[in-house]
């Protein structure tokens, strides 16, 4: 039977109606915006027709805030539907991924035949170095990267991302860049490569208005890319009405919150240092994330996720990443009402377990 390996299961029978703070996944901590929930209503009466299957209006405001070619644009039904097209398009025989990153990359290439080879990252920084390179050999024809890199929140050295995107279009070698995350990231339009699509038709750049509206349950991503042959099979990958009509009117909407974006960025960068703060008190160990998550490592004799659970909140259990171990877990980033009460939470349970409070 498949088991389900991500956060945001909140539906299962030991969660089922209970309330919990959730975070397990990493959306944006203000909320949906509200003139996003106000288009989504708004549209409603629409859907007794089918939604347009090449989303037009989107593609055209998104290309102009992008300032990209709207022909080089696709959406989806949410980054991981595109993802999966992409794979299918590509159909690579053999990947390289780093590990740990996100769990999806290795069964949309598996779900194709492709084998996958793994570059550990190291255990101290979890940053990618310059030996990346030597791991992009000829036996290899997809390379997917996820900048910042989910679950660990670091961010790729941009001299050597682009040196990596060129020796792959030297090789012949597709790319995706996943930048999911680089909206949380402060000044990550610098760091973005989708200024070098025209340069390098070998990259596909992957992103979604799922985490930086707050909008799982709706679904909306999409990919940018100039390879012509790529954006074609695209197409035939995956059916013509992946993205309904309000998820359409919610990215339309979205695409004129550039106010409640910099506002998120002020509140992420706030929060994520008070949470690293508490953390370091509980002797946890950080990983330094620039992104809306934080991963962290404890050496407690006791499962924290299930501890936390039982106070309702539920937290990310990372042991099933590959390169990581049993203690490390990922939280969101949310705003500070959540986090004091997840952080007194944390002090109350070592309290409990071992008679002290935080150091």
């Amino acid at each position: 039977m498949y088991k389900y390996a991500h956060g945001g299961d909140i539906y299962g029978e030991d969660t089922k109606g209970k309330k919990y703070i959730d975070y397990s996944i990493n959306v944006n901590p203000l909320g949906i915006p509200t003139g996003v929930k106000n288009a989504i209503k708004e549209s409603i009466k629409f859907c007794a027709n089918y939604p347009d299957p090449f989303c037009r209006q989107l593609t055209n405001d998104l290309a102009k805030k992008l300032h990209v070619k709207k022909e080089h644009i696709l959406f989806g039904n949410g980054a991981a539907d595109v993802l999966f097209r992409l794979v299918r398009s590509i159909k690579p025989k053999r990947t390289l991924l780093t590990a740990p990153t996100f769990l999806d990359y290795e069964k949309a290439v598996t779900a194709v035949g492709s084998k996958v080879e793994h570059f550990y990252l190291n255990t101290s920084t979890y940053a990618l170095d310059d030996a990346f390179l030597k791991s992009i050999t000829k036996r290899v024809d997809l390379v997917i990267l996820c900048n910042p890199n989910n679950p660990t929140g670091v961010v790729i050295d941009s001299k050597l991302l682009l040196a990596i995107v060129k020796k792959c279009q030297s090789m012949g070698i597709m790319i995706i860049i996943d930048e999911c995350f680089l909206d949380f990231v402060k000044d990550g339009e610098k760091l973005s490569l989708l200024p070098k699509i025209e340069t390098y038709k070998n990259l596909v750049i992957l992103k979604a208005f799922t985490k930086t509206y707050a909008i799982p349950g709706v679904r909306l991503g999409y990919c940018v890319t100039a390879n012509e042959n790529i954006m074609g099979a695209l197409y035939l990958e995956g059916q013509d009405w992946s993205v309904s009509t309000l998820a359409q009117a919610a990215g339309i909407a979205a695409l004129n919150e550039d106010s409640y974006v910099k506002e998120a960025l002020e509140v992420i960068e706030e929060e994520r240092q008070y949470l690293c703060t508490a953390f370091d008190r509980f002797s946890f160990v950080t990983i330094p994330s620039k992104a809306n998550f934080i991963l962290f490592r404890t050496n407690l004799k006791f499962d924290l996720g299930k501890k936390l659970k039982e106070k309702g909140f539920i937290i990310r259990d990372c042991a099933n990443y590959l390169n990581l171990t049993k203690g490390y877990f990922r939280i969101a980033v949310k705003k500070r009402d959540d986090n004091r009460k997840l952080t007194k939470a944390i002090k109350e349970i070592i309290r409990d377990e071992f008679g002290i409070g935080n150091r």
